[in-house]
């Protein structure tokens, strides 16, 4: 089973899309991708890899679509696609991201807007060594921050889902 999960930052705009996207770089991750799922958590999203298009046949809930070409430039966005579509094709796309609704609007992701995909870890040492944004200032425990955040995100989320069944 996949357990990698990466990043997504938006550096023209400075901030976070997911901190909690899989890739589905496999021929039968990107057939199955969200299929089968009943919801998507507000931090996590689907990297179809490579795309230029993607469906929601057998999903069951709206997603935002992020196109994004071979250097994570976003080249075309689709807010709020509606479940059991197909998604328009977009041949310069070399991935898709496929996140929770009101994320782009969340993030005022344009088209344009470079993005930075990577693991946690990574993400925390560009951060931490200044060579991501203005946040370095800011924030000169990032890393730390960051792998705490996620971490306690993911647990605060497992319990809510432990409950809920």
């Amino acid at each position: 089973m996949n357990n990698r999960t990466y990043c997504v930052y938006n550096q023209t705009r400075e901030c976070f899309l997911s901190l909690g996207v899989t890739p589905a770089d496999t021929t039968f991750a990107r057939l199955k991708g969200l299929i089968g799922r009943l919801n998507l958590r507000v931090d996590e999203g689907l990297w179809i890899v490579p795309s230029c298009g993607v469906h929601t046949l057998g999903v069951l809930f709206p997603l935002d679509l992020i196109y994004l070409n071979e250097n994570y430039q976003v080249i075309h966005l689709i807010e709020h696609f509606p479940r059991f579509r197909i998604a328009p094709l977009r041949t310069q796309a070399a991935s898709v991201l496929e996140l929770p609704t009101h994320t782009i609007y969340s993030s005022q992701t344009q088209p344009g807007d470079q993005l930075l995909i990577c693991a946690v870890e990574e993400i925390a040492n560009r951060f931490n060594k200044g060579s991501v944004g203005q946040l370095k200032s800011q924030t000169p425990n990032l890393g730390t921050d960051l792998a705490y955040r996620a971490s306690t995100q993911e647990a605060i989320l497992h319990g809510i889902d432990e409950l809920r069944k």
